[in-house]
């Protein structure tokens, strides 16, 4: 992709409320500063990533999701859409988005950290820690 076609990248309203719920349970003497962090990250590293190869993180629908939740909710995107889900790694965290090569634009959807991916593994397998 040539440097005069970088995509815009854009962040959703849900996206916001998905970072500063990450901001919310930092409770380590670190906290304040390992938050800060992740905003330089997405502001220097992340954006610029996606803006340059939107087409950096993995199709969504690679691991499609098992519920019946989320499978309803796919079902109800326009045909085609969720074909465009793509899913970024970046450190500690998982960015969900959307590459939009009509619109030319990285759209971010949600941000979580891996480990809130699941958060009942005590009851799934006894002896985990919580």
């Amino acid at each position: 992709m040539a440097a005069d076609s970088l995509y815009r990248t854009e962040a959703t309203a849900h996206f916001q409320r998905s970072l500063e719920a990450i901001k919310g349970p930092l409770t380590w003497p670190e906290a304040a500063k390992d938050y800060d962090q992740l905003l330089a990250d997405l502001g220097n590293t992340v954006l610029p990533n996606l803006a340059r190869f939107p087409l950096i993180g993995q199709r969504y629908l690679d691991h499609p999701p098992q519920s019946a939740e989320a499978l309803a909710k796919l079902a109800q995107l326009p045909p085609g859409r969720a074909d465009a889900l793509r899913v970024y790694l970046h450190g500690d965290y998982v960015i969900l988005y959307v590459a939009d090569a009509v619109k030319l634009t990285a759209c971010l959807l949600a941000i979580c950290h891996h480990t809130d991916l699941s958060q009942d593994f005590a009851r799934l397998w006894p002896g985990t820690a919580a």
